[in-house]
């Protein structure tokens, strides 16, 4: 699942950090930061934007920690229970008794997703953007079978039954899309989508321990610490997945003659004989949510820091791939590892347009708990209640909620924190009327019970605080809004 957080040797090159820091929105001209000052922290306003209650829909479930709309007009929000289950909520609220998908019975030798540790299970479930057509379902989870490595599985929902995908059905349709190897328990990130571009997106997480023994994060050699991005929709179903033609690393693998005179410094640069194609982005710790804002389809992304720094990363539509966020060198604006308030060192790849800090923000630093957390989870794009193109994001320890959008009037990021809440967030997203959903679980590192034994969690709703229905339950706020 989340928390917690190598140093290696590939850069981002000039020319494509030049390239990134120059792209803009044209609607509200929003840019990456290209100065560390220029990162939003805890203390903004983000313009226009009305105070926020979350709202129960649903609660009962076990360790609650991926949540996706199937946008079929049914309203249905699927709720991915970390054991290996998926629960329906129907429009009004009501949890469906049976599971839409159940993982636990379809092998006879037990459970088919390994959830021994609280960041393995079942992370997420995706619908493809025809699903009303294909009936295509995405998961992605850790594999008991394959020894924790993560899996990218395909099923096929069936029209007579649409509420259930029987255990016979899941094995009569099961397609694998991607098996990836996992050498720790813990940084496996979680989070699946399509993108507008009708391209899967899969976030990995750096392999896990601490630190990135492994290198990953900067290694474009393997999946660990990165964004991926594949194409599912393929001429033969044999095949798992095609690989876009304008993913960054597409080119830079192609087999050509070896020739040492006559080719250009740019040429030689580009030319990355075991990169992965699959590779969109790289440099992260564990992406572990990310989203694409349903209004102009810019990304964003929650990447989860190590032990003192979390931060949040944003793509604009226009962006070719390739970006490089700098874990291990840096966490955030900071760096890796950090000693001290005065540290010293180069920023790699490309700036968070937000970060925020854990209660020390460097070893030995006075503890602070305002505007702290320890586990950033990103919840989706809000576009209401005053709110354009506004980032939510959760903590999984202080319970705050944030918003990280644009200023266009002062041209910077701001984050606002709207309210600090009981909750232990895990997952977000937007439903079909465009509101961000949220669920959270009780399911901390040092007290966890396993994924049927921990107090049960919910699914909550962000609405305006004055559109809140009457008699509906609230999110405990232990901060009110200012």
């Amino acid at each position: 699942m989340l928390l917690h957080a190598p140093r290696a040797v590939i850069f981002l090159s000039l020319t494509a950090a030049t390239a990134i820091a120059a792209i803009s929105s044209p609607v509200l001209a929003q840019t990456v930061p290209t100065e560390r000052s220029e990162v939003a922290r805890p203390g903004g306003t983000i313009p226009g934007a009305q105070p926020l209650a979350l709202v129960k829909v649903a609660d009962g479930f076990h360790d609650p920690v991926g949540v996706s709309a199937a946008h079929d007009g049914s309203g249905r929000l699927f709720v991915a229970e970390r054991v290996g289950r998926i629960k329906i909520v129907d429009k009004d609220g009501k949890v469906l008794p049976e599971p839409f998908i159940d993982l636990t019975k379809i092998n006879p030798l037990g459970n088919e997703v390994q959830a021994g540790f609280v960041e393995q299970g079942l992370w997420s479930v995706a619908f493809d953007p025809q699903y009303k057509e294909n009936g295509y379902v995405y998961l992605h989870y850790s594999s008991l079978p394959f020894n924790g490595s993560g899996v990218v599985l395909r099923v096929t929902a069936d029209k007579a039954n649409p509420n259930v995908i029987s255990a016979d059905r899941i094995k009569e349709t099961a397609k694998i899309i991607l098996q990836m190897e996992q050498p720790y328990y813990n940084h496996n990130g979680g989070m699946i989508a399509f993108g507008p571009d009708g391209y899967l997106y899969v976030g990995r997480g750096d392999g896990g321990w601490e630190g990135d023994p492994l290198n990953a994060g900067q290694n474009i050699h393997v999946f660990w610490g990165k964004l991926l991005r594949i194409n599912v929709h393929v001429p033969d179903d044999d095949i798992p997945y095609l690989i876009p033609k304008d993913n960054p690393f597409y080119a830079a693998v192609k087999k050509r003659l070896m020739f040492l005179f006559g080719v250009s410094e740019k040429d030689f640069a580009n030319h990355k004989v075991h990169a992965k194609p699959e590779i969109w982005a790289y440099g992260l710790r564990n992406p572990y949510q990310f989203h694409f804002n349903p209004k102009g389809g810019d990304l964003f992304i929650g990447d989860v820091g190590q032990n003192h720094w979390e931060e949040i990363d944003w793509q604009p539509n226009t962006s070719k791939g390739g970006e490089n966020y700098g874990w291990a060198f840096n966490m955030g604006t900071h760096c890796f590892p950090i000693t001290g308030p005065d540290d010293k060192c180069p920023q790699v790849g490309v700036l968070p347009v937000a970060e925020y800090p854990h209660p020390q923000a460097y070893p030995g630093a006075p503890t602070e708990n305002t505007g702290t957390g320890c586990s950033v989870i990103g919840l989706g794009v809000a576009n209401y209640a005053g709110m354009k193109d506004t980032y939510l994001v959760g903590d999984w320890c202080s319970g705050r909620v944030w918003g990280v959008g644009w200023d266009a009037s002062q041209k910077k990021w701001q984050m606002q924190e709207f309210m600090q809440t009981q909750l232990q967030f895990t997952s977000g997203n937007v439903d079909e009327d465009g509101y961000v959903v949220a669920t959270n679980c009780y399911c901390f590192y040092t007290s966890d019970q396993g994924p049927l034994a921990n107090p049960v969690g919910a699914l909550w709703r962000a609405l305006p605080a004055d559109k809140v229905p009457a008699g509906a339950e609230r999110a405990r706020e232990l901060k009110k809004q200012q």
